[in-house]
């Protein structure tokens, strides 16, 4: 687990370090738009951006509307109704209607503008969890070791697209080379040595863990992250992430948010329990 020449070594990538786990089964999937309808039409679950009445949406500054914009990353606004049945928050799509019957393509994209608790409450309600970062890195890793990817060490190899990240010059051109110039459904791509999909790219994914910078190279069984802070560990980059800023759609690559944030290209898969 772990990568000792990350770009990014403030991230606390490594060191290398060997780690055992008990089995486990892993979705072959990011949970969608459809699964998450269910769940909500079941429960009336009222999502973190929902109850604040905004959410981060990717929209450059030459699209600017007076949104409040993040200092140090100005292409997300804070959009007022942004949430995850309305993505963009313009009121244009209503996901849920259109999704209910699990016919429209949109129910196939993962489902996004879900907080950490968002992510615990379905897996309350669907009887499953959240992966540790531990088992979320073995499973990308899909047999593979040491590898940057979940199929090896080259993005593209042979010039073939394996994952949904920003293609062209981020933030201002997307040349959509991949296929997809924002999401992706959650069944992209080939799936890894383990059968998962879009392990890389596509949206970011909340795992269990609260998060540090700070790994011992001690051998370690079944790690669940430190008992104390206040920030989650992400797994797995998004379609935003480009070389120029954010190489961080590699196995090892890690971020962390605050459980209540919620963005355009944040999503989560599950493990059974």
């Amino acid at each position: 687990m772990g990568c000792e020449n990350s770009p990014y070594p403030e991230d606390g990538e490594g060191p290398v370090r060997q780690v055992t786990l008990d089995a486990f089964s892993m979705a072959a999937c990011t949970v969608t738009n459809t699964e998450f309808a269910a769940f909500v039409a079941a429960t009336g679950y009222v999502t973190d951006a929902e109850r604040k009445g905004h959410s981060f949406v990717f929209l450059p500054e030459a699209d600017d509307q007076g949104y409040e914009r993040l200092v140090h990353a100005a292409w997300w606004a804070e959009v007022p109704g942004a949430c995850w049945n309305n993505p963009m928050g313009d009121g244009s799509v209503d996901y849920l209607a259109s999704v209910s019957g699990g016919t429209n393509l949109d129910g196939d994209l993962p489902v996004v503008h879900v907080s950490r608790n968002d992510a615990q409450a379905y897996c309350a309600w669907a009887g499953c969890r959240l992966p540790t970062e531990a088992e979320w890195e073995y499973a990308a890793r899909g047999g593979l070791e040491g590898k940057h990817f979940p199929w090896g060490d080259e993005l593209e190899p042979e010039g073939e697209h394996r994952s949904n990240v920003w293609q062209g010059e981020f933030p201002l051109t997307n040349t959509a080379e991949d296929g997809f110039a924002g999401l992706a459904p959650a069944k992209s791509f080939l799936e890894n040595g383990y059968g998962l999909f879009n392990m890389t790219g596509n949206v970011w994914e909340w795992c269990a863990d609260k998060h540090t910078r700070l790994h011992g190279p001690k051998p370690m069984t079944n790690p669940k992250g430190p008992l104390s802070g206040s920030q989650f560990t992400m797994k797995g980059g998004s379609f935003l992430c480009h070389a120029s800023y954010c190489m961080r759609y590699r196995v090892a690559a890690r971020t962390c948010n605050l459980p209540d944030a919620t963005g355009g290209n944040i999503g989560f898969r599950v493990v059974d329990e």
